[in-house]
């Protein structure tokens, strides 16, 4: 079946939400895949950085309430283009990542239609844990013509309070609001 065909429908606060996936662990394809984020700097500039080590797993039911969807990312892998910033962010004084060397995401809601969906789940830092919603713009399925195989791709944003982690280093210097951008493709169960 594919996922043209597959139409399998739920109904959740009074709207029918057809799932635009057949339903099994899709694979992660992490050299299609890329995980942002953007903090203000002086209150004037952003700094624009991403992290280059992360997995995800998404797991595809028969209906939203069904599905899930899990990340870890390693704190280590900031990359912001500037090595000795990078150090310093992963210091003790700042980001710890000895202490805190994971961040990770568990859905606890997937809900939309179409193109547009909310993800909604608990992201953890260190020892803390909040929730987090995130908007996803679905960006289709398309076949791979190289090896047969079929690619799901999703373009996901939201936003944190670092100081709710406990992360309030460098006031002033640095902004509260960390926004996160995602880019994730997963292919298709065999």
């Amino acid at each position: 079946m594919t996922a043209e065909t597959h139409d399998t429908a739920t109904t959740t606060a009074g709207s029918t939400t057809a799932l635009p996936l057949i339903p099994g662990r899709w694979a992660f394809d992490p050299l299609h895949s890329s995980v942002g984020f953007t903090i203000r700097h002086l209150g004037i500039s952003k700094v624009r950085g991403r992290f280059n080590e992360f997995e995800t797993e998404l797991v595809v039911g028969e209906t939203p309430e069904d599905s899930s969807i899990t990340a870890t990312v390693q704190l280590a892998s900031i990359d912001t283009g500037n090595p000795d910033r990078d150090a310093h962010v992963r210091a003790a004084d700042l980001l710890d990542v000895a202490k805190r060397p994971t961040m990770t995401f568990r859905s606890t809601r997937i809900a939309g239609a179409g193109e547009d969906w909310t993800l909604e789940g608990d992201l953890t830092i260190g020892d803390v844990t909040r929730p987090i919603a995130f908007d996803v713009e679905f960006g289709g399925v398309v076949d791979v013509p190289v090896d047969g195989s079929r690619h799901a791709g999703f373009d996901a944003t939201g936003e944190f309070r670092r100081s709710d982690f406990g992360l309030d280093f460098a006031p002033g210097f640095l902004g509260d609001v960390i926004k996160v951008g995602l880019e994730l493709q997963f292919v298709e169960p065999r």
